[in-house]
């Protein structure tokens, strides 16, 4: 029966071995909230999140609002170069329940080489002008 290895621990088994990423095996887990209050922010306004650490890998996000975005209103989160680059531009409909996101690209890429900055950008309508709020926690594995 073959045996293969996954891409984080191949390079355990090689000649010579080398360590895993502490970001990516056995790491410890961080999380990063950014609670935003619903003012009626504009399509391409976009609400900085978190400032991560080189090290860091993303492995999940949760989305919680307090009420809904609207049926019109998408966001996406991502940084600076790909503004979806965690979770691509979508409607948000889901108030008080706690919904996961995570793109398998973002999951699957290495630890940050360099600080990353994590932005929310809306697109397609403006939020709502309310009282309401939204929490996006996201986590992360570190050495």
């Amino acid at each position: 029966m073959a045996q293969t290895y996954a891409d984080e621990v191949s390079g355990q088994f090689d000649t010579p071995a080398s360590k895993s990423s502490g970001g990516l095996q056995g790491g410890r887990s961080r999380r990063f909230r950014a609670t935003v209050g619903m003012d009626g922010q504009a399509i391409a306004d976009t609400v900085v999140l978190a400032n991560v650490p080189a090290g860091y890998a993303f492995s999940h996000g949760v989305i919680t609002a307090s009420a809904t975005l609207g049926a019109t209103a998408t966001i996406a989160i991502g940084n600076a170069t790909t503004a979806g680059a965690y979770r691509a531009a979508a409607t948000f409909t889901a108030a008080n329940t706690p919904t996961l996101f995570g793109l398998a690209a973002a999951v699957k890429a290495d630890a940050y080489t360099s600080n990353e900055q994590i932005i929310l950008t809306v697109a397609a309508a403006a939020l709502p002008d309310s009282t309401g709020y939204f929490i996006v926690d996201m986590y992360f594995s570190a050495p």
